[in-house]
């Protein structure tokens, strides 16, 4: 039996039920049309975010402390599109900074990635209170405040997104890093409570939980131990940035409309093995 017209999905079939014609134009988890605000975006997970949202159509504001990591992202992401992007030097521990890039984003964002971050190897009997006071400025106390400046402002649009970059370690015991752990532990527990103050105008607010990835932190974890011996445990394999990026574009794109005061996990089967 031969189909007739053309089906609500926009496809049509030849009479043996075979696609022979799609319209390619459909896709949730376009970006196009959207301002994003990446921080950490001169490195690793935040740089390839950063560059993913603009290949997905976002015009991308870019924020990091490096000038010279940061410029070279900047220069990437106009290479990729003509959109105006942006790049915003700044220590966003230091208050006078956070407020010069809400002060910079000028019009409404549509979306907000949390990639900053940094970890420490400590073991908690020798943890000083330099140590621990400064990843948790860095990890949890930067990236709530930052947030918090730019709802003061009323710079996140309805239907917009916000995103938490956490860690499987906010879930797992791992030895020596238990202020990196508590930090990023934090993060989740205070998405929960931002999602609920925020559902009111549908801005979407949750985490992503990395295990190890291929970025220069993994080769940091290789001078303490045996890569070969950590990847028996992850049935899938290490990470690769693109895999928490194209996450990242799930969340902020219409795709998560229906997801909030959630954390995704990624950890290549780690916790299941």
């Amino acid at each position: 039996m031969r189909l007739g017209g053309v089906p609500p999905n926009g496809r049509t079939y030849s009479s043996e039920g075979s696609t022979v014609n799609a319209d390619n134009s459909f896709n949730p988890f376009s970006l196009k049309g959207k301002r994003v605000l990446v921080t950490g975006a001169s490195s690793g997970l935040g740089q390839a975010i950063a560059l993913s949202f603009a290949r997905m159509g976002a015009e991308v504001i870019a924020t990091a402390r490096d000038r010279e990591r940061l410029t070279k992202t900047f220069e990437e992401l106009q290479s990729i599109s003509d959109l105006p992007h942006q790049m915003i030097l700044a220590d966003l521990t230091i208050a006078e900074e956070r407020n010069a890039v809400v002060a910079a984003l000028g019009s409404e964002i549509h979306g907000l990635v949390h990639s900053a971050g940094i970890s420490r190897l400590c073991p908690t009997r020798m943890m000083t209170d330099t140590h621990l006071q400064e990843v948790h400025a860095i990890n949890f106390e930067a990236p709530m405040l930052l947030t918090q400046g730019v709802l003061k402002r009323n710079l996140v649009a309805d239907d917009g997104s916000i995103l938490f970059l956490s860690s499987i370690a906010a879930h797992i015991g791992v030895a020596g890093v238990g202020a990196y752990s508590a930090s990023k532990a934090a993060l989740i527990a205070a998405s929960r409570c931002l999602a609920m103050e925020l559902v009111k105008r549908r801005i979407r607010v949750n985490c992503l939980s990395p295990s190890l990835v291929e970025t220069p932190i993994l080769a940091e974890t290789a001078k303490v131990t045996s890569l070969d011996q950590l990847l028996e445990d992850y049935p899938l394999g290490f990470g690769r940035p693109d895999d928490i990026a194209n996450a990242a574009i799930f969340m902020i794109s219409g795709a998560s409309r229906w997801i909030t005061g959630t954390t995704l996990v990624m950890d290549g089967g780690l916790t299941i093995s």
